[in-house]
């Protein structure tokens, strides 16, 4: 049976939106409306709980619009599961480490780590917030301490402001359940999921060539890779063989002095003849083989390429799989080693490359070496410019360099293709919102080359929790690291002792030393379900939670968090971290360009929340579907606005027609109202199955459509019954209806527009929308037909259409009419004629006339006058 109360409570007499998030925020908080209830949870079924891996913003800066997209996205999915009857975890995490923090920090403070320097107490940085212009070799070098306190405290100042705009936007998380990725917990969280790798084989230090961004001062994972466009110049460069000379073409001749072979594909017909014989290298006279390789491109440039060590990622592919020497020049700074290396000692390059190469910059040292090459005659022709691609670090602004460096790795499948085959299918056993988002995932692991470099360079992260035992003559003994025991976590090898060590023993021999690196972001973020469900801290609930159900993120970063995500969930516990990811797209500008700081087309919330309201930007965001981009479009944030605002007024109005009491259902008889409710019957099954679907958009239509509907033809409809102009059975009738229909519109919008229905439902409801249940078509009374309603509603837009003709007011009295239509609709016509003639002030029965059409003939209309005050 459903029952409302007796009177609505205190409407005011003119609803308005202004002031619902500061009204409604406190109220939920202080009742704890979308608190997690952790020993409910643990009472009930898991498929009654509902856990959401919330994505942890990086808290370096502003939020953005895309971030109001896709947490409405999420938050509209929560709220629904919540009035369902689940049990909903959804926390929140602030992602602190990494480069964007140090970089916001730098930026910020006017300064740079420097791990030589010692600490300061007290220290005050030279600018706060207006360093924006210095130059990174103007920035005030700092002790890596100092740094850490100046992004612990930055961090904490972005999260606040952050918060503010979560909270007005409206978002449900429990705000008692919330992390940082640099907390103690997280670092601990972090530390010990790498031991167990370490400890299981699924991690491994190794000194090899890999990515270097010479400007972060830090080696670069694939997943992290950009390639963009570069301009630079093709040039022709001859190698000497006994026959002539052989020519290739390249963009980096400052890499000469490293050649270890030239390389061109196996059947290529023109360098068939010269496989395993040798040239010698222009200007350095170093004996280099030619050998075959089918990854060289016969189209390309001369078909046959020189292979330096490194100088892409093909020479890395190259130097592994032929087993070439390693000549590496380019070292972390990007600049040329500093002396001759030991392959052009008594060479005849030897005196060029150290006075005029060595120390220079890559760009410095190709100047040189294209000097020397045009004075020899090696140089064939002037080179010719060209837009090559390489690979940039996304948040870099140079080219990166291949640096051999000792970095510490996970296998994820780049490198074994039986691990790659279970990780492809562990995305199988994910359902991807939309689906075909799993394409991306699949593709990106199938293509992997390499294993996930999880080391940085870096200070403001958590400390790769590793020692090395220093031998006699003080050298690292690298495989003979020692580890920390759980307990001892979290760990700073840079600031304790090694177990068993004392600290007076750092950096002597027979003592230790600590790693200096930290992990990358991704290590830390790959961990969010461990870290949110309490992994190590709260066993119980973690059992019963994980898998989470949840992991909404945008489409880039599948090949990063989600990935990285699976990985770790599949080495540690067996498993897929979660059932559902779902994938929200990317924000543009009305251009339908992607919004981007660099571009200068961003768009921050604060103000624009403020101006449309909470509710009509959250309907802007619902407006977009998973995985599809949208344009920030104000005008669709008036539309939200406009829906907002009629649903108050119209709550308002349709409350005012008098009160109603007792079982609602029974007291619908007349046809008009159980049409109206079976209509919307139809609603509810197709809202429902539209977030059953993860299409909450269409949930959003169906329900917003049917709202008008309800506005527009239905309460005029009704109006007068409603106010007993046809007796008290018939308005009681309305009442109920209208009651009944209200209720339930509410619930359907209540995912998408929190503030405007948590208001409307406190004028006649005890407690909260957000925790009432979801509507079913089985508390809606059956018997009516939808038809009805769309064929009086019909009618009476002809009345209004033919007023409109006349330029007459819809007050005016029609003295005569015929509507014509199907026989079936003249019929629903009719059994609502009481309610047609008073809403379109029709004063005679009027006439009908079947035809295909329906529509209004023969109309007479009388103007009636205005009242006078």
């Amino acid at each position: 049976m459903t029952t409302t109360p007796a009177s609505p409570r205190a409407i005011p007499e003119r609803p308005t939106l202004d002031g619902l998030e500061e009204k409604w925020g406190v109220v939920w908080q202080q009742q704890g409306t979308f608190a997690f209830d952790r020993a409910r949870a643990l009472s009930l079924p898991r498929d009654q709980i509902f856990a959401i891996d919330t994505p942890p913003p990086t808290a370096s800066g502003s939020l953005h619009m895309g971030h109001v997209f896709s947490f409405t996205h999420t938050d509209c999915m929560a709220r629904y599961q919540r009035m369902l009857g689940r049990e909903v975890f959804y926390p929140i995490g602030w992602d602190d480490n990494g480069l964007p923090t140090e970089k916001r920090v730098q930026n910020f403070y006017g300064v740079r780590g420097d791990a030589t320097l010692p600490y300061v107490e007290g220290y005050e940085p030279p600018h706060r917030g207006t360093a924006r212009s210095i130059k990174s070799a103007d920035e005030q070098p700092i002790s890596r301490r100092n740094f850490l306190e100046l992004c612990e405290d930055r961090t904490i100042e972005d999260e606040k402001s952050f918060e503010s705009t979560f909270r007005r936007l409206g978002l449900s998380f429990d705000w008692d359940q919330t992390y940082r990725t640099i907390d103690d917990r997280s670092r601990a969280t972090c530390q010990w999921a790498f031991i167990r790798n370490v400890q299981r084989g699924e991690a491994y230090q190794s000194e090899a060539p890999g990515l270097w961004d010479v400007t972060f001062q830090t080696a670069v994972a694939q997943a992290e890779l950009e390639a963009r466009d570069y301009p630079g110049h093709y040039h022709r460069v001859a190698f000497h063989a006994a026959d002539g000379p052989v020519y290739i073409e390249t963009t980096r001749p400052e890499l000469i002095p490293s050649v270890v072979a030239l390389i061109a594909h196996p059947d290529d017909e023109r360098y068939a003849a010269r496989f395993g014989t040798t040239v010698t290298s222009p200007l350095f006279g170093v004996e280099i083989p030619v050998l075959a390789h089918p990854a060289a491109e016969m189209d390309k440039g001369a078909g046959i390429a020189m292979c330096c060590t490194f100088g892409d990622l093909t020479d890395v592919l190259w130097w592994r799989e032929l087993r070439l020497p390693t000549r590496s020049l380019i070292t972390r700074t990007g600049r040329m080693h500093h002396e001759s290396p030991e392959w052009l000692v008594g060479t005849p390059g030897e005196a060029l490359y150290a006075e005029q190469v060595a120390g220079k910059t890559a760009y410095g040292a190709r100047e040189a070496i294209v000097a020397a090459l045009r004075a020899s005659g090696d140089l064939d022709g002037e080179p010719t410019a060209t837009q090559r691609k390489a690979n940039f670090y996304e948040r870099g602004e140079k080219p990166l360099e291949i640096v051999t460096t000792r970095q510490w790795y996970i296998r994820n499948g780049g490198r074994d293709p039986e691990l790659n085959a279970e990780l492809v299918a562990r995305g199988d056993q994910i359902a991807f919102h939309p689906a075909f988002m799993h394409s991306r995932y699949a593709n990106w692991v199938a293509g992997l080359n390499g294993d996930w470099l999880v080391s940085r360079q870096r200070f403001f992260g958590p400390s790769i929790p590793v020692w090395y035992p220093l031998d006699q003559d003080g050298e690292p003994v690298w495989d003979n690291y020692i580890l920390p025991s759980e307990e001892m976590l979290p760990v700073d090898p840079m600031a304790q002792p090694a177990p068993g060590y004392t600290e007076d023993q750092r950096g002597k021999p027979g003592g230790f030393v600590g790693d200096p690196d930290v992990f990358d972001t991704w290590a830390t973020s790959s961990l969010t379900p461990q870290i949110a469900l309490g992994w190590r801290r709260d066993d119980e609930l973690f059992g019963h939670l994980f898998p989470m159900d949840m992991r909404p993120q945008a489409h880039d970063i599948i090949r990063t968090w989600l990935f990285a995500t699976v990985v770790r969930a599949h080495w540690e516990f067996g498993s897929i971290p979660w059932t559902n990811a779902a994938i929200s797209g990317f924000i543009l500008d009305p251009d339908r360009k992607k919004m981007s700081k660099s571009k200068g087309n961003v768009v921050t919330p604060e103000d624009t929340l403020k101006e449309h309201s909470s509710d009509a930007v959250r309907y802007w965001a619902a407006s977009g579907r998973l995985g599809t981009d949208a344009a920030y479009d104000i005008g669709q944030m008036k539309v939200g606005r406009r829906l907002a605002i009629k649903l108050l007024n119209a709550t308002k109005f349709a409350l005012g027609f008098g009160d109603v009491t007792g079982d609602l259902a029974a007291v619908v008889t007349e046809p008009l109202d159980l049409a109206m409710l079976a209509g919307l019957r139809e609603v509810v099954a197709r809202a429902t199955a539209g977030f059953e679907a993860w299409d909450f958009t269409r949930s959003l239509e169906v329900t917003e459509s049917f709202f008008w509907t309800f506005c527009d033809d239905y309460l005029e409809l009704v109006k007068d019954r409603a106010y007993g102009g046809q007796g008290e059975a018939a308005a009681a009738s309305a009442r109920a209806a209208l009651r009944l229909g209200l209720d339930v519109l509410l619930r359907l919008l209540a995912p998408i527009l929190p503030y405007a229905t948590e208001e409307v439902w406190s004028w006649w409801h005890e407690g909260s929308i957000h925790r009432s249940s979801w509507p079913t078509v089985e508390e809606l009374p059956a018997g009516g037909d939808p038809s009805v309603l769309a064929s009086v509603g019909a009618a009476l837009a002809a009345v209004r259409k033919a007023k409109s003709e006349a330029k007459m007011s819809m007050r005016a009295e029609v003295t005569s009419i015929t509507f014509t239509g199907p026989a079936a609709a003249l019929d629903e016509i009719r059994s609502a004629a009481g309610d047609l003639r008073a809403a379109g002030h029709i004063t005679v029965d009027p006439a009908y006339a079947v035809a295909d059409v329906l529509g209004a003939t023969d109309v007479t209309l009388v103007s009636v006058a205005k009242p006078t005050a």
